[in-house]
């Protein structure tokens, strides 16, 4: 596992090497472009709606929402409420353009679809830097990063290089990008019971003992319906586990 685990590091931070986080226009309110990489990234901020008294002094958090692959960064409205109503700013992420390439189809995932996860890390990073001179009230030190599936296997990998950046992850169904195994990051992952994970992405009995990792199998629930078009009785669910995750692993 361990070595695993080095393995995808170097290949991460070597990819990540290239990037570089250059000059930022606005197109529009919900609109970020990245000159360096002549990207456009659309993307969703919401404020606390608790009446957060959000200071440079007393800074509230920050959460970023990826979504499934296909699937629009404003379907995981109530992921968004949970965070927003326990004070967090949220950022929703539009990872995939029209002009990127298609998602892999062919294993081994950890190999073939390292373009797409870092492509989605390096936007993330991106707009870490960016938004944190934006929102001078919110910390973009110690970051919530919420994913479904794909979004999932980004969070999953951004977690992975950055773990002194990141507090929290939670994700929807994810399956091909290996959890990581830090103390220093909380975990909740809610599992569709349609799929199974890739080898390794779930921790085993004994690495639970050791990780403040929770996995959480939702009976009956599908893959393709973990977002807001899915059935309200899994909607439901969802927001009332994250809710409780939340609450009892505040910052």
């Amino acid at each position: 596992m361990q070595k695993i685990l080095k393995k995808l590091f170097i290949l991460s931070a070597l990819a990540l090497s290239t990037s570089v986080i250059g000059a930022t226009s606005y197109a529009n309110d919900g609109v970020i472009t990245d000159q360096s990489r002549d990207r456009t990234i659309p993307i969703n901020i919401t404020l606390p709606s608790n009446n957060a008294k959000c200071t440079e002094q007393v800074k509230c958090p920050v959460a970023f929402i990826n979504a499934g692959y296909g699937i629009s960064h404003n379907e995981y409205t109530f992921v968004s409420n949970a965070f927003n109503q326990r004070g967090y700013l949220t950022v929703a992420v539009a990872h995939e353009l029209k002009s990127d390439p298609y998602l892999n189809r062919e294993q081994p995932y950890l190999t073939t679809r390292m373009e797409n996860w870092h492509r989605g890390v390096v936007t993330l990073k991106f707009l870490v830097n960016e938004l944190a001179s934006k929102y001078p009230a919110y910390d973009f030190t110690k970051l919530a990063l919420f994913g479904h599936s794909n979004g999932g296997d980004i969070s999953a990998l951004y977690g992975s290089i950055y773990p002194n950046e990141v507090s929290t992850i939670i994700t929807l169904d994810h399956r091909r990008m290996l959890i990581p195994r830090n103390k220093s990051i909380r975990v909740l992952t809610l599992r569709g019971s349609d799929y199974p994970a890739d080898a390794n992405v779930l921790l085993n009995d004994s690495e639970l003992d050791a990780f403040p990792v929770t996995q959480t199998l939702i009976e009956k629930s599908r893959h393709n319906d973990m977002y807001d078009g899915g059935p309200k009785w899994l909607v439901d669910r969802m927001s009332k586990e994250v809710g409780a995750f939340l609450d009892t692993n505040k910052l």
